[in-house]
Order: structure tokens, then sequence, then C-alpha cells
């Protein structure tokens, strides 16, 4: 099927014709023919066929369509307004309006509110929401913006969240939460509450920063609860701090009756937030704990482990890896004050990634060592006593993420002459070794089996998995923050959270049509279906097409309901 194809380059767009066929069963380009420039085809056109065109403008349409679908599905727009109705001293979109479009803009193309009125430009706006887009400018959206305090928000997002469990029920029981944090540029003198220096997890800890706490149902992958927070505040008392929250907002969507799991990271352990779920009626969690404080349970010999029925075994079993395969065992455990179930899993695969990189790590100490103790025999000033050398020892392994009891250190000294020498201690390494692949995972159930445990902790992948998209995807990127006051990083946020539910259900709808193309794939297909003004000569309106979707394209719109034909958008027939 042939159909038109948009390139951008360095800004430009220019278009090809494109031929795809089915190879192999896989959509393929077997014919690409190049077209140009708008102008281009514009001269072709008026050259080849003589038509009386004056002008084309080519606009994206496939891409803003679908977000706009989802919108008439939740519609945010009227979930705000009703929250903070409309001032009448202002002019032009309302306030929800603004959000929409904040938020259409991190679905699409991520770009700064400045940017975000010439963005618009290139997209048929009017011929799916008609907005003035030359009053989205940045200064409206921060004078908007200031009317929206903390209060409303949450308001807000109970209301979103509300109307997305029903669209989309909640069917898991089980949900997950975990936390992230998006550094910004802010200026150290500018007062924030909210942007503080912390431990960065994109290591970037000399810049301040802003925390997002996140709990998203089991299976669906939607939000139903997030919370921005302080920069410098540490996971586990995040935690404690907003578990009345997490409850209640599960209790608001009809979960508060049930019977129901948290699953958490490592970082939110502690006896206080453990002992609080304990206090909740119908309430159990599921946990990670580091391996390098339960040295006994680290050091269990894999002879009583066995393989767990999880969804990956079983696809490694029928490729024939079973020494792949994940291998656990259950045992007990007195951890925050109670008895608690306790299933070690063991990962062959990440264990032998895990000793890779140890080996050249422990060949890179071993060399700074051989370093060292030349140093010290050279009489190197800075290396006259036992503390000295000890104290470079200390920071060569710290540098490389080691153990420091990984060698044995001594000191001989001859006259006033110190000597260094070192061993391995492979009692050390051993033990090291033997915790490589290995997981703790600690939960209050012990109604589960061991193989329901391990697959509520490894579904926490899901959280994990929104939160990548919020920083390094094209689309749903929450990045850069370039915000200043602490009003605004919260609206942003929401916004981009907005975004990101909204991708969540295309992809749940995708999946439900039996189509198997990630949010991703589908967005990148449709920013390619563009709609084409076109204006003759003696006539004051323009003439819209749009142009020939590809199969992929089509699929898609077949799914949601809508077909183009002969470059028109129309309903479907359900008959």
């Amino acid at each position: 099927m042939a159909h038109l194809h948009k390139k951008v380059k360095q800004g430009k767009p220019y278009y090809y014709i494109r031929e795809m066929a089915r190879v192999n069963g896989k959509p393929k380009v077997v014919n690409q023919i190049y077209l140009g420039s708008v102008e281009r085809i514009m001269e072709m056109a008026m050259g080849q066929e003589k038509a009386d065109l004056s002008r084309i403008q080519v606009q994206e349409f496939g891409s803003l369509f679908l977000a706009n679908l989802m919108e008439k599905q939740i519609g945010i727009v009227e979930i705000i307004d009703s929250v903070i109705p409309p001032d009448p001293r202002d002019s032009g979109p309302s306030l929800g309006e603004f959000f929409l479009y904040a938020a259409f803009n991190r679905m699409i193309d991520p770009c700064s509110k400045h940017s975000l009125s010439d963005w618009l430009k290139d997209f048929a706006v009017h011929q799916i929401r008609p907005v003035d887009t030359s009053a989205l400018t940045s200064q409206r959206y921060w004078k908007r913006w200031e009317r929206v305090d903390q209060e409303s928000i949450e308001d807000i997002s109970k209301a979103l969240f509300k109307k997305v469990s029903e669209l989309d029920p909640i069917k898991s029981d089980c949900f997950l939460f975990d936390t992230t944090n998006y550094f910004n540029y802010m200026d150290s003198k500018t007062s924030s509450q909210l942007a503080q220096r912390g431990r960065n997890k994109d290591g970037k800890n000399w810049l301040r920063q802003v925390g997002l706490a996140l709990l998203v149902s089991r299976g669906s992958q939607l939000p139903l609860f997030y919370k921005e927070y302080e920069g410098n505040c540490h996971d586990s008392k995040l935690f404690n701090r907003l578990l009345g929250n997490i409850f209640a907002s599960l209790e608001d969507l009809g979960r508060g009756t049930d019977s129901l799991t948290v699953v958490v990271d490592k970082g939110m352990n502690s006896e206080a937030n453990m002992q609080a779920i304990d206090k909740q009626a119908k309430v159990d969690f599921v946990t990670t704990y580091s391996p390098a404080f339960a040295e006994d349970l680290a050091q269990t010999d894999l002879e009583n482990f066995a393989p767990v029925d999880t969804r990956k075994n079983r696809e490694l079993a029928a490729r024939g890896r079973q020494d792949d395969q994940m291998v656990a065992w259950r045992t007990t455990g007195f951890f925050w004050g109670a008895t608690r179930t306790v299933v070690v899993t063991y990962n062959p695969r990440t264990a032998a990634k895990q000793r890779y990189r140890f080996d050249q790590k422990l060949g890179k100490l071993q060399n700074g060592l051989f370093e060292l103790r030349a140093r010290v025999r050279a009489g190197n000033k800075a290396l006259k006593s036992k503390e000295q050398v000890k104290a470079r020892y200390k920071d060569l392994c710290e540098s490389l993420y080691l153990p420091k009891n990984l060698y044995k250190i001594e000191f001989v000294t001859t006259g006033k002459q110190l000597k260094m020498y070192f061993r391995k201690d492979h009692y050390q390494i051993s033990k090291h070794v033997k915790r490589f692949g290995k997981n703790i995972i600690i939960t209050s159930h012990d109604d589960w089996d061991k193989e329901a445990i391990v697959q509520a902790s490894l579904d926490r992948y899901q959280v994990e998995n929104a939160f990548r998209q919020s920083k390094g995807n094209e689309f749903g990127n929450f990045r850069p923050v370039w915000h200043w006051t602490d009003g605004k990083i919260r609206c942003h946020l929401f916004a981009c959270l907005i975004a990101q539910t909204y991708l969540q259900l295309i992809a749940l709808h995708l999946k439900k049509a039996g189509l198997n193309y990630s949010v991703d794939q589908a967005m990148k297909s449709m920013r390619n279906l563009s709609s084409c003004l076109c204006w003759s000569k003696g006539k004051r309106k323009p003439t819209r097409i749009i142009e020939e979707p590809s199969e992929e394209q089509a699929a898609i719109l077949k799914s949601f309901g809508y077909k183009i034909r002969n470059g028109v958008l129309e309903r479907r027939s359900h008959r």
C-alpha cells in the first residue's frame, strides 16, 4: 500500500511516497520515492496536473487525534474547570485547556511552555480540538497556574483517578509503589521547599531535585495516587508519611473494604512502616531486602532452591534453556517485630553478569594496589604512615563500589622504610560472590505460595517502567523541569501525569484490540499521519485532505472505530 511519509531534517519537513508490503510476515518498505518539500510538491501539482492551487499547508494529525480521543473519554478539562472555575476577567482558553495542551505536548514531543504556541502551529489543532494557539504563551501559563494551589491539585487528581478507574475498573488487589526524582537547574538562591539537593538517581547529586511518588495498579499500570515531595527526603520517611493518604485514595476508589497488597522496594523498609501496614486491616505488603544485611539467607546453598513457575521461566523452558531459569527457596524469618514469610531467589543470568563485572573491578583493584605498593616503596610523602595507606585503599575500594575486606593489607617497617604487602582474602571473596544473582523477598503473606510472592515482586517493574518513560522517552517525558516555584513545579508534574495516564490508556486499548504495538510505536507511527490544507486560486476557504494511512496507521484507527476514505476521516460502521 502506498502512502505519504514525512521526515523532519534540520527542523524542515520533507515528503516521500512509500510502498509497504509484508516480507516474512512483517511490514517492510519495498519502494520509496522522494517528493521533497511542501513547496516542491505544490509546484509538481501545479505543473503536472495544471491544478489551480495557490498554497498547500501540511499539518501533523494522527498523534494529536489519538491524544484527543483519550481526552474525550476522561475529560480532564471539565474536571479542572469544575474544581477551579474560570476567572471572569480571563479571556481565551480555560485553565483546564492550558493543562490539556501542556499534556498533549508531553505526550507527543515535549518542549518548553515558551515554545508550545509555535509547536502547535504544526498540528491540525483546529480540525481536532480548536483553540487560539497564540494565547498559549508561557506568560499566560504562569498567570493561570498561579491560581492552582496544592489542595486544588489534590482534588483534581482524585477526580482524574476516579474517572480512570470508572473507565478501566480496578481488577487487581495488588498495588505497586515506588519513588523517583527529577533534577533541575534551579539557582541555589531561589527559595523552594520541593527542589532540594539529595541522592539523585541519575547521579547528578550537585543539582537540586524534586521527588515523585507513584502508586499504580498491577496489570493495568494505571496511576491511582501520586505525590511530589522534597528532593532530600528519604524514601522510608516519605512512605511512612504517605501511608494514610495511599489507603485513603484506595478507599475513595472503592478498594477500602477489600483485602489488598502493597508491593514496595527495599528503600521503603523500616520497622515503623511495616508495623503501620500491620495495623491496617486486610492490608499486606511485599518488599525486597538487601542480601548484605541478611548474610545467613544470602549464603544459603543452591541445593535448597527449586525452579519457580513464572512467565519468564515458562518461556525459557519452551526454548530449552532450563539452566537459565530462576530458582527460589522459601523460609521464615523475624523482621520488623514479627515472623514473616521469606523467599530467596537466584537468577543465574544475573549472577553471571555480576560475576563478570566483579572480576573486572577486582582486576582494577589489584592494579591499584600494585601502584599503591610501588608508591609506598618509593617513599611517597603522602604515604608515610599505615593510616594514610589504608585511607588510600579505602578510597580505591569506594571508587569501584567494592567492599574493603576483599584484600588483606599488611605492613612491615624496616628502619624508617614502610613496606606494604597485600593478598586476596579468598574466604571474603567467596562470601561476596555467593550473593550474586540472589534477591530476598519478605512479605506479611503467609497464605501465598512461593510463585505468587515472586511474581508480585517481579511485577514491580511496571511502576519502574513508568518512571523510565518519564525520563528517557520521546513520548511522556517529564524532563526538563524548567520551573522555579513550587506551585508551577506541581502543575508541571500533574500535566506530565495526565500525559502518562493517557499514553497508558492508549496502550491498554491497543492491547485489548489485539494489536501488538507498544505505545511508543503507535505514537511514532501516528505522528507520520498528516492532514493537508489546500487553497485554490480565487477561493478563501481551503480544502482539508488527510493523507492515505499506512497499514499500521489504518489498524490503529480501526481499533478506535475510525477510517480514512478519499482523504476524509469517517466513523466505521459497527455492522
